[in-house]
């Protein structure tokens, strides 16, 4: 067996789904071994067998219990672990849960800074941490407060994470429209038109899917060149 992680293990949380199952899908196709985890049992068991997942923990990582538990129980050497995104937050300000909000955006940091914790000792010199962020907060729009919080913040925590982490090395992929199930559930019966939408005024002329995300991770994590930086995946979104 060939590939560019031969004999790497890569751990994604949040592999289920998504980025983080197309993820999965190509660092195994690389000859990683590959750890997933997600909230939801069943359905991690699923991406488990898709993917040929060395293996899998059904957990909410946002409790650092148990993210703990997990890292420390690893059966071996980690080089790569990717977050993947679990989505997120719009509201007009009049109608904000402003708890709610101050919840979302504390559990985001928590957990990206539980993750740099402790992939300090549990990824491998030269390794990556990855981070998912977005693009859509960059253009201020009513309902976009606290995504935009996140994304203004993100790239400056992954520029001081990759001081911190090094050798160990730190990376944020910012991705715009994806075709997920993650975003068919938030657009609902608008997602046919979202996406005739973006095929017709996307420079690419199509729409980004999860696999143009996870080829940019796979990248990330065999280019040891490449640290404290910001990875736009948007097929040209923001410059139309």
């Amino acid at each position: 067996m060939t590939g560019s992680l031969l004999g790497q293990t890569v751990v994604v949380l949040g592999g289920s789904a998504g980025i983080g199952l197309a993820t999965a899908r190509a660092a195994t196709a690389e000859g990683a071994g590959v750890v997933i985890t997600g909230r939801t049992g069943s359905r991690l068991e699923e991406a488990a067998k898709d993917v040929g997942a060395v293996g899998h923990a059904a957990f909410d990582a946002t409790d650092s219990g148990r993210l703990g538990t997990f890292f420390r129980t690893l059966p071996g050497p980690v080089n790569h672990v990717l977050v993947s995104g679990s989505g997120p937050m719009y509201a007009p300000l009049a109608e904000l849960d402003t708890a709610a909000a101050a919840r979302h955006v504390g559990d985001h940091l928590k957990l990206y800074l539980d993750v740099a914790q402790l992939a300090a000792t549990a990824v491998q010199p030269g390794g990556t941490v990855l981070f998912i962020s977005g693009t859509g907060g960059r253009r201020p729009a009513v309902g976009l407060s606290v995504i935009s919080l996140l994304t203004a913040g993100m790239p400056a925590l992954v520029k001081n994470l990759a001081l911190e982490l090094a050798p160990v090395r730190v990376n944020l992929i910012a991705p715009g429209f994806v075709d997920t199930p993650l975003s068919a559930s938030l657009l609902g019966d608008g997602l046919d038109a979202r996406r005739a939408q973006l095929r017709e005024t996307l420079p690419i002329r199509r729409v980004v899917g999860p696999d143009d995300v996870a080829a940019v991770a796979v990248h990330l994590m065999v280019n040891t060149a490449l640290t404290g930086a910001t990875f736009d995946v948007d097929g040209g979104q923001q410059i139309i």
